[in-house]
């Protein structure tokens, strides 16, 4: 039986903001949704759902994981935040609703209550201000603060740093009810944790985790002509190889097929090859 974790917590919404420092730069994050999870069976209720290890929140504060079928396909993404009193689901607007609904089924005799809260959240890069937490996914994502909206500096490109860094998104590669998540790197992004015990989705994604190779998968691609998010990745034989994602200049993120991945490809007008395959 899990015990009660004291977490280390976020700091709430706060009366002045948080001062940055000059070479900062951020500005709020649309499209973002808050779940408070409350009550004091809220660690063990989410330990039992989600593919992270939720009692790491007490040193972090901040972990990257999902919810998945039982069939093991990804449902949504989230950011899970340590906050007073409550632990903050932090996800993609168009998956609140029904991520709301799913979590509630599941809550039984559990005592904990799941409740939309209006939060802003702040996304920077930089030097990270009191109160703000670094994104655990990658360097390359910058920090979050909560509960404060603050723009400064020039506009950051967030599609340009995820195709830098392989990250991939709700909508753009994350395909609810379809995506396996290690295809599209939550172990090296730390979204899943392989010794935390069962989850929803535990078994089939353990499966996958001990193949030897993964033969599909998220990479980098260069891109020479146009191409459209959303494109069908063919071979020049006209083989399916992939489908493209987010498009940032010249560089672009893809769900490919790896044994036909090997030279030039084809997306619409645009000609790809891969020039990146995380491990």
């Amino acid at each position: 039986m899990m015990t009660e974790t004291r977490l280390a917590t976020a700091q709430g919404p706060a009366d002045t903001a948080p001062v940055l420092e000059s070479t900062a730069r951020c500005a709020p994050l649309p499209g973002r949704a808050i779940l408070a999870i409350t009550g004091p069976d809220r660690l063990t209720f989410l330990q039992g759902l989600v593919t992270n290890d939720v009692r790491r929140l007490a040193d972090s504060g901040i972990i990257y994981a999902a919810m998945l079928t039982p069939q093991g396909k990804f449902l949504a993404d989230f950011f899970l935040v340590a906050a007073p009193d409550a632990i903050w689901l932090d996800t993609d607007a168009a998956l609140a609703d029904d991520l709301r609904k799913r979590l509630t089924l599941y809550t039984l005799r559990s005592k904990v209550e799941i409740t939309p809260v209006a939060l802003p959240v702040t996304g920077g890069i930089g030097p990270i201000p009191a109160g703000a937490l670094a994104d655990p996914r990658h360097p390359e994502m910058g920090w979050r603060l909560y509960g404060t909206e603050i723009e400064q500096g020039a506009p950051i490109d967030w599609d340009a740093r995820r195709v830098a860094a392989c990250v991939p998104e709700t909508g753009s590669e994350l395909v609810p009810g379809d995506s396996f998540i290690l295809e599209f790197g939550f172990e090296r992004l730390g979204g899943v944790d392989f010794r935390k015990g069962c989850y929803v989705g535990q078994e089939v994604t353990a499966r996958m985790h001990h193949k030897t190779e993964l033969r599909k998968g998220l990479a980098v691609v260069a891109i020479e002509g146009v191409a459209e998010a959303g494109c069908e990745i063919t071979t020049p034989e006209g083989r399916a190889a992939g489908m493209l994602g987010t498009v940032a200049g010249d560089r672009g993120l893809a769900w490919l097929r790896f044994d036909r991945a090997t030279g030039e490809m084809i997306a619409g007008p645009a000609r790809l090859r891969m020039i990146g395959k995380p491990d």
